[in-house]
């Protein structure tokens, strides 16, 4: 019997961070922040979820930033 058994990405949700500032350029309402979770998948059906992607971009100075890279203002604005 072959199993497949795998992982693969789920669908990108953006959200834009109202109320943000970019760290490097200082613009407010510029941040957009990305979340992808990542599937293990038994047949190519998802069965559970691995991880969580998050990272951020500035649609001004288009720098990237990790979810470790954060700040207290960009999280207060991805829970709202």
């Amino acid at each position: 019997m072959i199993l497949f058994f795998g992982t693969r990405p789920g669908k990108k949700t953006i959200k834009k961070l109202d109320g943000a500032t970019c760290p490097y350029c200082h613009q407010l309402d510029t941040m957009t922040a990305v979340m992808q979770p990542n599937y293990a998948h038994l047949f190519w059906i998802p069965v559970f979820t691995v991880n969580n992607v998050k990272y951020a971009e500035c649609s001004y100075c288009k720098r990237g930033f990790d979810k470790e890279e954060f700040t207290p203002e960009m999280e207060r604005a991805l829970t709202e």
